[in-house]
């Protein structure tokens, strides 16, 4: 439970602080595809660092139990498949251009997703 407990911190952090940047504007998720479009390098490295991320996490919490720690191993698959993804059809980062349109909107549920993991890790 520990170690849930520090990816959970750690994935908040990272969801809290993402979807204030994009509120204020000092991310623009269309600038960030437009780059990898761009930029074949960026991309393949970009999919080798979900892959490993994904591989660690799924190493050490591959827990699919009926608990919020399943939370943590969703999100651990996902990073390894999209990962694979990306370094395999690089391309396929383009169809999410449209995803990405009402940015303000993604930035409030990367907050309110957020402090759901916050909760489990700093409050629980």
């Amino acid at each position: 439970m520990e170690l849930s407990i520090l990816i959970a911190k750690i994935i908040s952090v990272i969801y809290i602080s993402t979807g204030i940047a994009v509120l204020i504007g000092t991310i623009n998720f269309n600038d960030i595809v437009n780059d990898f479009e761009k930029s074949p390098a960026l991309t393949f490295v970009s999919g080798c660092v979900g892959i490993i991320a994904g591989i660690i996490l799924i190493e050490y919490h591959n827990l699919w139990v009926k608990n919020w720690t399943v939370l943590i191993t969703i999100i651990s698959w996902l990073s390894l498949i999209g990962g694979a993804i990306v370094v395999i059809v690089p391309k396929s980062i383009s169809y999410f251009k449209d995803f990405y349109k009402n940015s303000r909107l993604l930035g409030i549920c990367m907050i309110i997703f957020g402090m759901v993991i916050a909760y489990f890790g700093f409050i629980i």
